[in-house]
């Protein structure tokens, strides 16, 4: 039988602990005792783990055995902000997809009042990546980075493939750009950065800066994706070439 995953919120040699939501849910909801086992993630490693003690709102466990698991995919999705439902959702199966990282943008168009309160979700959206990461059973989560100007997050210089989707690209697709960064990375895995638009696309002068910065234009395919559509299959698309 598959063990349920939780992941630590703090731990040392041996042991790990749970507190607050995850540890109310374990011990009201699940009634979980002393000798109950569960997979424990900490840090970016799994473990076996078992219940040696309850008090109040935490939960302590004995790490037994390692468990094998997969790292994360080096994908980094830069997300324009665009409706937050629709963002969250974007989040929670990029998550389970396996990316990285998260860096939230604001664009020319995304909307305005979208955009004045986006940071304030940033640990809402936090918690949905621990919890998608959790439900999917993965060994870490994803860092979902404070909301950054365009311009900010387009400059961050790093040696990695820098993928922009681009409504009028026709001549590179997705898999094509992907597929030639593999190439040349020979038997490493290559780094790729991924950057979203907000519903109405990037503006031009966006598009000049992303250009400027090194970034190179690809396309999904013909049809008009809708923002959160666009960045699952973009991250679906890269997850399986890298795999």
């Amino acid at each position: 039988m598959t063990r349920r995953r939780w992941i630590a919120d703090s731990w040392g040699e041996g042991t790990a602990s749970l507190t607050g939501e995850q540890a109310s849910h374990l011990i009201r909801v699940l009634r979980a005792q002393p000798g109950t086992e569960y997979d424990i993630v900490a840090g970016d490693r799994v473990w076996h783990g078992v219940i040696v003690g309850i008090s109040g709102d935490a939960v302590r466990f004995n790490l037994i055995a390692e468990v094998q698991a997969d790292p994360a995919l080096p994908i980094t999705l830069l997300l324009s902000i665009f409706k937050f439902d629709r963002l969250e959702w974007a989040i929670e199966k990029g998550t389970e997809l396996g990316i990285e990282r998260i860096v939230p943008i604001i664009a020319r168009r995304s909307e305005k009042h979208l955009a004045q309160s986006a940071q304030n979700r940033v640990d809402r959206w936090r918690r949905i990546a621990r919890e998608s990461a959790k439900q999917s059973r993965r060994s870490d989560i994803p860092v979902v980075d404070d909301v950054l100007p365009l311009k900010i997050a387009a400059r961050q210089t790093s040696d990695v493939v820098r993928l922009l989707l681009a409504e009028q690209e026709c001549s590179t697709t997705l898999r094509n750009a992907v597929e030639e960064a593999i190439r040349n990375a020979g038997a490493e895995m290559p780094a790729i950065r991924m950057a979203v638009g907000p519903e109405g696309g990037w503006t031009a002068e966006e598009e000049a800066l992303f250009d400027a910065e090194g970034w190179k234009s690809v396309s999904l395919g013909p049809r008009i994706l809708r923002a959160e559509t666009a960045a699952i299959t973009a991250t679906a698309v890269v997850a399986a070439l890298l795999e």
